[in-house]
């Protein structure tokens, strides 16, 4: 017998086995794509404040500078107060780029649950976590931004923050908790 079919197999091996060694890695798993029907209620009522100015009056108010893979943070106070986790209400509205408000771009939304010793909640499949922010259960969805960590990491490595950030410029009437001044002094890198 010929060893030429043998040397052609090893070979053959060897480069596949090499081929699989140079493979980029793969991208975060895409979320079920029944999500996106589940996600119409939170499109719906997020929209409009893809132009951030639209946020403010409608009682979404500014946490402070920008957070590194995250951006500016604007929460509605009066869908925190209220327990009930509903995708058409998110707590949280993530924006992306530079201290002026009308240049921000809305990146993500959250919704956060006062975390009172209850099982962590859940909404479109995913468990809520209790490690972003104390005493709160949080969920992000990155439906304006692509990251890709994933659909529902909490924090995405394309968001960036300007070198220079500074808080929002737009004033509000909306009042917001006591731990919302604190998220700014966390460590985010975590």
């Amino acid at each position: 017998m010929s060893s030429r079919p043998l040397k052609a197999a090893i070979t053959m091996a060897i480069a596949g086995a090499l081929s699989l060694t140079a493979a980029p890695a793969q991208a975060a798993p895409e979320p079920d794509p029944f999500v996106w029907v589940d996600l119409v209620p939170t499109y719906t009522t997020t929209a409009k404040y893809s132009y951030e100015p639209l946020a403010p009056p409608d009682g979404w108010a500014a946490t402070g500078g920008c957070v590194p893979e995250m951006g500016y943070r604007y929460v509605n106070a009066e869908y925190l107060a209220d327990s009930v986790v509903d995708p058409g209400k998110p707590e949280v509205l993530l924006y992306e780029g530079g201290s002026d408000t009308s240049d921000r771009d809305l990146v993500a939304v959250g919704w956060a649950v006062k975390n009172t010793g209850q099982a962590a909640p859940e909404l479109f499949g995913e468990t809520f976590r209790s490690t972003e922010v104390p005493g709160y259960y949080t969920l992000h969805a990155w439906i304006y931004e692509d990251n890709p960590d994933g659909f529902f990491e909490p924090f995405n490595p394309a968001v960036q923050c300007a070198s220079a950030s500074t808080p929002a410029t737009t004033t509000t009437t909306a009042t917001v908790p006591d731990w919302v001044s604190s998220l700014d002094n966390l460590d985010w890198t975590a």
